[in-house]
């Protein structure tokens, strides 16, 4: 019987797949993936590891094929990664007590929240909100699903949800190059939203976006949150994180 599934999607994830799946050996008993196309070797070391495969297209909106992957486990319990995340050798153990407590001592958990450390610029990131940075991850097979509605959305459990302890490592960007690749694509798509949901083009709406929201983000994610004990890596990530919503609004207008 299949205990622990593994989720995952992936897109020329060559560089980040490896450790990745390395990391949950003696952990998961299927690895169930679904690539979107790649054109490097993804596809080749996820077979590498004994995951079942299946390729399709590559939507703007990765979650639609996470939710595929998700929809295949066989498993009681899926846990559900990112091809740049590695389970660290303690979450792995709490995961595995987790999913192997009888019933009787489970408490109807339906899943559970991991605390992220995000790599960025070189050091994982320890304030300015970003840890720990909870991601419901983990959950029974069946009670979790992703919404679809945006790239930086939670998984939706229903029922009963609780906090795991040690963290899941993150390896977002190798460089910044990297970083301003992601930042152009998830601008691309906030603008989408902004378009989807109508956002009326006035003053109002100029003043909020190209400049009372790009503030309050950096003062409370840089000052509120204390980001500038992450030094410079701190002041980077709340000052591009912030400037999301100017170049989202502009994007827009210009679909205009």
């Amino acid at each position: 019987m299949v205990k622990l599934s593994l989720a995952i999607a992936t897109y020329n994830e060559e560089e980040n797949i490896g450790p990745c799946l390395e990391s949950v050996k003696g952990l998961v008993s299927e690895i169930i993936a679904v690539d979107g196309s790649s054109n490097d070797k993804t596809v080749s070391i996820l077979k590498s590891f004994g995951a079942i495969v299946e390729i399709t297209v590559n939507p703007p909106n990765f979650h639609i094929n996470k939710n595929k992957a998700i929809d295949k486990c066989k498993g009681d319990w899926i846990l559900q990664l990112d091809a740049d995340e590695v389970v660290t050798p303690e979450l792995k153990r709490e995961i595995l007590k987790a999913v192997n407590l009888k019933p009787e001592n489970q408490q109807s958990v339906d899943g559970y929240w991991i605390p992220r450390k995000n790599m960025f610029l070189g050091r994982f990131l320890t304030k300015g909100g970003q840890y720990p940075d909870y991601t419901l991850r983990l959950y029974r097979r069946g009670k979790g699903r992703l919404p679809e509605k945006s790239v930086h959305e939670q998984a939706i459990v229903k029922g009963k949800t609780v906090y795991l302890k040690n963290p899941l490592f993150h390896y977002p960007y190798p460089d910044f190059k990297h970083y301003l690749k992601h930042f152009d694509l998830y601008t691309d798509f906030s603008a989408e939203e902004l378009e989807s949901d109508n956002l009326k083009i006035n003053p109002l709406t100029f003043l909020d976006y190209i400049l009372l929201k790009p503030i309050v983000w950096f003062l409370k994610t840089f000052i509120r949150h204390k980001g500038f004990y992450d030094g410079f890596p701190g002041f980077v990530f709340s000052l591009f994180s912030s400037l999301r919503f100017p170049v989202s609004y502009y994007k827009y207008l210009q679909k205009k």
